[in-house]
């Protein structure tokens, strides 16, 4: 006689993403597995006694969301530090930082975006020295990036600070901090272990609300990997982490042992992450051409001879390479880096971003066998009038974030947020409804992204990603279906989060 299931979710629409058009009814899931998907009536024999069921009463069941690019602490501090995604301009800005004083020696805030406020420019030292003229004040831009900072904290921390990554306007700092000099920053306000817990947890709840099941979180001398080791001893990591630690821990990652997929069901150890350029809103992506706003075309966060010499390292002891390589140029110098390991489809090596990839580099991406790892989120600066259209200019804009080439191409696609924001329909919905028809995909290609892409990238595919009988029991349930609503998909509310079979999330 078969056991009953532990839980049942019946009276759906149940999308497996292993065949575009396939739909059920139901599933059923026993010791945090999926036993059966079939209809309610063939599922209803495995209904017991202490059988949970939930009647879904017509709303759509799909795979958990992997967010293959993400961090979990900035996720949190959104919901916990002052959040200025929000902010419509720099006085906003400045009253959200003041009012969310809660009395730490740092004042900080996260998110926020110029490229939408009508007066277009960063926050500056003038401006946060409006929050407070006796404590530090820094507010980092959503790609974090770039960093703003008032007297106090230009004061604190001048001599870490690198001349060539600070904005200076007559001689004087404007405030304005990039690249390795806003990386000196987030140094200075990192956590300790039980802040960083708080925002972990915080950044977990926020994942559930989105229907995330899985995170490739990217960390960088941090407590997070002890914290979510510690969350998962105690049962109260309900997210499945994989750890992508910056190359800046190759050496200690090798001498403890650490190789890519080691670990637990809850925590496993992912790729070595690194750099080479920087970002669009910083005007440090490295472009083949300048930029249409001027300051040249970028600049190197870690040089070509450098980036070759961690891969190389990296790839030699097991791990997994994620580079993140914005411009043309640096994804050049990224895809010959990645060529030049042994096996570089064995060992899924991924490029984060690729936002301006050529033919020939996709082509070429293609024949590596290298998984892009990208942001549909980034879809909501490439509109007219937008952040790109600055930066890159009216004729490059449509060059930006092609994904429908990575597919033709045969390229691994896996959807990320960046944390900007963490929401999975946030994102599918830029791509099924984008700026330009060269980023455009399906409701079903963007949702894989989401899922069985970011899981493949993860070496996840045998478990997660899709709804089939023995895998993982993580799902999303959505109010309505992105199939039937695709020009508002966005809008669309996950009222069930299930992850390993227990439910983690309901509103």
């Amino acid at each position: 006689m078969t056991a009953a299931a532990d839980l049942v979710l019946t009276n759906g629409e149940v999308h497996t993403l292993t065949d575009p058009d396939e739909t059920y009814d139901a599933v059923a899931v026993r010791d945090g597995r999926i036993v059966r998907v079939d209809s309610d009536y063939e599922i209803d024999f495995l209904n017991g006694v202490e059988t949970r069921e939930i009647d879904l009463d017509g709303r759509v069941l799909l795979p958990g969301f992997v967010d293959a690019h993400v961090h979990m602490e900035t996720v949190g501090r959104h919901r916990l530090r002052a959040d200025l995604r929000d902010a419509t301009s720099p006085s906003d800005a400045v009253d959200i930082l003041r009012d969310s004083d809660d009395g730490d020696d740092w004042i900080l805030g996260f998110g926020f975006d110029e490229s939408t406020w009508a007066e277009s420019r960063y926050l500056t030292r003038d401006d946060l020295d409006r929050v407070s003229t006796e404590r530090p004040v820094v507010a980092f831009r959503e790609d974090l990036h770039t960093a703003a900072l008032n007297g106090v904290a230009l004061s604190r921390l001048r001599d870490d600070l690198p001349d060539g990554d600070v904005q200076t306007e007559n001689g004087d700092p404007t405030g304005v901090v990039v690249e390795d000099a806003a990386e000196v920053v987030r140094e200075a306000v990192e956590p300790g272990p039980a802040e960083t817990a708080d925002l972990l947890v915080a950044a977990q709840r926020d994942a559930h609300e989105t229907g995330v099941t899985s995170v490739h979180d990217m960390v960088r001398r941090s407590h997070a990997p002890r914290i979510y080791r510690e969350l998962d001893a105690s049962g109260d990591l309900r997210l499945r982490v994989r750890l992508n630690y910056w190359s800046d821990h190759l050496d200690a990652a090798r001498e403890v042992g650490l190789r890519t997929n080691h670990g637990s069901e809850f925590v496993r150890t992912g790729a070595i992450k690194t750099f080479t350029d920087g970002s669009l809103g910083g005007r440090t992506a490295k472009l083949s051409d300048e930029y249409a706003d001027g300051d040249g075309s970028g600049q190197w966060v870690v040089p070509p001879q450098e980036l070759r010499d961690i891969v190389r390292e990296a790839d030699d002891a097991g791990f997994q390479l994620a580079v993140h390589a914005i411009g043309d140029e640096a994804i050049e110098e990224t895809i010959d880096a990645l060529a030049d390991t042994d096996d570089p489809a064995g060992a899924r090596h991924r490029i984060e971003h690729l936002e301006l990839a050529t033919d020939d580099q996709i082509e070429r991406m293609a024949d590596l066998g290298l998984v892009a790892s990208m942001q549909p989120n980034f879809l909501k600066w490439s509109r007219e009038g937008g952040l790109y259209d600055s930066r890159l200019g009216p004729e490059r804009r449509d060059e930006n974030n092609r994904f429908p080439a990575y597919l033709d191409a045969g390229v691994p696609l896996a959807f990320s947020s960046d944390s900007m924001p963490i929401d999975p329909l946030f994102g599918v919905h830029q791509t099924v409804n984008p700026p330009e028809d060269t980023q455009e995909l399906s409701v079903t290609e963007a949702v894989r992204a989401y899922t069985s892409g970011a899981a493949y990238a993860g070496f996840d595919e045998n478990r997660l990603g899709t709804i089939e009988v023995g895998k993982k029991a993580d799902f999303a349930v959505l109010d309505e279906s992105p199939w039937e609503n695709p020009a508002s998909i966005a809008d669309i509310d996950v009222t069930h989060t299930i992850v390993d079979g227990e439910v983690v999330y309901e509103a």
